[in-house]
């Protein structure tokens, strides 16, 4: 059969995250590739119950079609928790903030279009936007989120910006609140609309993060938000607040990928929202990653002694990012760390642009303290070997 491509299905190109889950199903490898939330932390019992409830309560609407703007008591309850005043008309309940994306992209981008992005940004939002064919382009981007003067200076016809203001995926960053306020400030006078992605914002370790950008200019933002990383990721239940203007198009949009999100999933988060659990639920979650993320910066402290590697110190999330050596390749590093049954994400596919081979984005998250120690050990040991085999002996101390 000769099977004719549409010309976007050239655009879509395989997760690299997902070639490396691959990976990490070895027998021993210990990964801090996937970002994918610690399984402890899933309320199963709550889930149990709730399941129970609602087949019991209201079992056959739970397994029948349902609106396609979703389940109207979560739409309420996700309205309620966020930290600006919302319409619950204005909730969008996604299957995965992940639909968010594409919705978003559908609705937004032409072939051509040039669409903002972070230095580095999401992989998953390049992978959901490149079938609509944009232009991508990134903003030259610090430890504090994007740099405002290049913000502006590239935001002439552009159709959105997209930002992680929140332990960025990859690099863990948090935007500052003077960042926020000047980022805000600057898209609103350029009237470039914001899509802000936040789903780590929760999982804070010493202090909440600012306000969102979408608090401060509610009319010229879309809001996206998650469900995977408080409750449980196959749920695949996320959510995006936009203004009403561009509302019915985002609907419209959903209606013709899924028609809606699974109602019985819905009404089971709802039934294990009420009475604040999430307050009570999310701060073990937040508990339970810092110890683990103190631990990975410790075992890098010690394991990358004396070798030019700097890494940050994320208040909050699921990742750490780092930049090894000169001369260094994460990508031709990683099957040799395979060897050595440890796994990382090389960090160049996170750019718009030409990336920087040096980099690596490592999660803390679903590894014990032990496995921890052991596979920043292997790492470093897999590095010192690479570097002997370059002849570089570049000897600095590492930098948190």
């Amino acid at each position: 059969m000769n099977w004719k491509l549409a010309a976007r299905a050239a655009k879509m190109n395989p997760s690299v995250l997902r070639e490396i889950l691959k990976v990490t199903e070895r027998p021993g490898i210990i990964s801090l590739a996937g970002g994918l939330p610690s399984p402890k932390t899933f309320p199963i019992q709550a889930f149990a119950d709730a399941c129970a409830e609602v087949l019991h309560n209201d079992g056959q609407a739970a397994l029948q079609y349902a609106a396609s703007e979703g389940y109207a008591p979560l739409r309420q309850a996700v309205a309620d928790m966020l930290p600006w005043t919302v319409d619950p008309a204005q909730v969008l309940i996604t299957t995965g903030s992940q639909q968010g994306l594409d919705l978003v992209a559908k609705v937004l981008i032409d072939p051509g279009s040039k669409v903002l992005v972070e230095t580095p940004t999401y992989l998953g939002a390049l992978q959901a936007f490149g079938p609509m064919e944009p232009n991508p382009m990134s903003v030259a981007s610090d430890e504090d989120g994007v740099i405002v003067d290049d913000l502006v200076a590239k935001a002439k016809d552009a159709r959105f910006v997209y930002l992680l203001p929140n332990f960025q995926n990859p690099t863990g960053r948090t935007m500052t609140e003077e960042r926020r306020a000047a980022v805000s400030a600057a898209a609103a006078e350029a009237g470039l609309p914001i899509i802000e992605d936040n789903p780590y914002g929760e999982l804070w370790f010493d202090e909440a993060p600012p306000l969102p950008l979408t608090a401060r200019n509610p009319e010229g933002c879309i809001y996206l938000g998650s469900f995977s990383k408080v409750l449980a990721p196959g749920l695949r239940l996320g959510f995006l607040v936009a203004p009403k203007a561009i509302y019915p198009k985002l609907l419209q949009a959903k209606q013709a990928v899924d028609l809606h999100t699974p109602i019985f999933t819905q009404r089971m988060v709802s039934a294990v929202m009420k009475d604040g659990f999430l307050d009570r639920h999310v701060p073990t979650i937040r508990a339970l990653y810092k110890r683990q993320r103190d631990a990975m910066m410790a075992a890098l402290t010690r394991e990358m002694a004396g070798l030019d590697v700097k890494f940050n110190a994320p208040k909050g999330g699921m990742f750490l990012w780092a930049r090894l050596p000169e001369g260094i390749d994460t990508v031709k590093l990683l099957p040799k760390a395979v060897e050595r049954n440890v796994a990382f994400v090389p960090g160049a596919p996170f750019y718009a642009g030409l990336g920087d081979p040096r980099t690596l984005r490592l999660s803390f998250v679903t590894a014990s303290v032990e496995e921890i120690d052991t596979a920043i050990a292997a790492l470093a040991l897999t590095l010192r070997e690479e570097l002997a085999l370059l002849g570089e002996h570049k000897l600095a101390p590492a930098s948190v």
